[in-house]
């Protein structure tokens, strides 16, 4: 599904300590792309993160994301909104501990009327053997595959990392994003991959670079390299 940020600011602050910290930002991704959203901290990347993802509200300007247009949504909608479109994957995993991961996953499933086939999703995370155990008995990068089949089993159109390797091994974190291309590759879903590491760009099919909370380069990646050929 193509995404359209129209014209974004955002303010912190107010009176004198006011601050823009996103200074009308323009842009699209298009329907099944991988876009990574890189800058340094407090370049603004991961707020126009949660405000594409309906988790802080613009000043001004709206995200466009196919018959949803957030400009002036209540509450209601905009849970509507997240509901319908999309998923989240975060630093840190944020499962709940007395459920299996199977059972973390599938939480997510009552949301939507025509889920992904749980068995399925579960090979593909490379999960399978692991579906009755819980949180505390995996690794970082199998709890990290239990937060992207959260994510993902509600096949929305749009789905959104902040950080997702960042607390990871380089090892573990290639894997990881072996996994989102593979994922990609899959399930056509959009992504939006917020990171530091300029290295991950080179996997995107597009890079919005972020600095002081405005867009100061929009690429398309005509040449992208594999996950498993990511080096840093």
């Amino acid at each position: 599904m193509r995404l359209k940020v129209n014209d974004v600011h955002k303010f912190y602050g107010q009176g004198e300590s006011r601050i823009e910290v996103l200074k009308g930002i323009d842009c699209e991704v298009q329907d099944g792309e991988i876009c990574v959203l890189l800058g340094p901290s407090g370049s603004g990347k991961s707020t126009l993160l949660n405000i594409i993802g309906g988790l802080e509200s613009a000043d001004s300007g709206c995200i466009d994301i196919g018959e949803f247009c957030t400009d002036n949504m209540s509450e209601k909608e905009l849970a509507n909104y997240r509901r319908n479109n999309l998923g989240f994957v975060f630093q840190f995993y944020n499962l709940i501990p007395n459920l299996t991961i199977k059972e973390n996953i599938e939480v997510c499933a009552y949301l939507t009327k025509e889920p992904l086939e749980i068995n399925e999703l579960l090979a593909t995370l490379g999960l399978s053997e692991h579906k009755d155990k819980f949180p505390n008995q995996l690794s970082g990068g199998q709890q990290q595959r239990c937060a992207i089949g959260r994510a993902l089993i509600k096949n929305p159109p749009l789905l959104l990392f902040d950080e997702p390797t960042g607390a990871l091994d380089y090892k573990t974190s290639k894997e990881i994003l072996g996994l989102i291309e593979k994922i990609n590759q899959k399930y056509h879903n959009t992504m939006i991959i917020v990171t530091h590491n300029q290295m991950i760009a080179q996997m995107a099919d597009r890079v919005l670079k972020l600095r002081d909370g405005v867009i100061v380069s929009n690429m398309v990646n005509t040449n992208k390299t594999p996950a498993c050929d990511l080096e840093w």
